[in-house]
């Protein structure tokens, strides 16, 4: 059975910082690009960033490179997202998701940025 399973969402304020985690099972977690994924209230869904096979190629949508950084430790199936600079512009809920067709997605870990 996979699963994914988000943590290290709340409450932060602006100019802080979270780290996000992904524990996986259920799939070889280490053969899969990764992703994470965004849902701020009352909007869709936004794809922020990226991560290939072994780690060496990361991708970020424009809005959060230089204040995100996406990495994965295979060994312990976990894919991580480090934020900082967060602004209220980053409050959401935040899933991990393998490949779009796998349709592999975590219940996500909510992140709230306000003073």
């Amino acid at each position: 059975q996979v699963q994914l399973v988000e943590s290290g969402g709340g409450v932060v304020q602006p100019g802080g910082s979270l780290r996000l985690s992904c524990m996986s099972s259920g799939f070889p977690f280490s053969n899969y690009w990764m992703n994470w994924v965004r849902q701020a209230p009352g909007k869709g869904l936004e794809w922020i960033s990226g991560i290939n096979t072994g780690g060496g190629g990361t991708y970020y949508r424009d809005s959060v490179k230089g204040r995100f950084t996406v990495s994965r430790d295979d060994a312990k199936n976990t894919l991580y997202l480090q934020m900082n600079s967060l602004n209220s512009e980053d409050t959401a809920m935040y899933f991990c998701a393998g490949p779009w067709a796998t349709g592999y997605w975590g219940q996500g870990t909510r992140v709230i940025v306000s003073s």
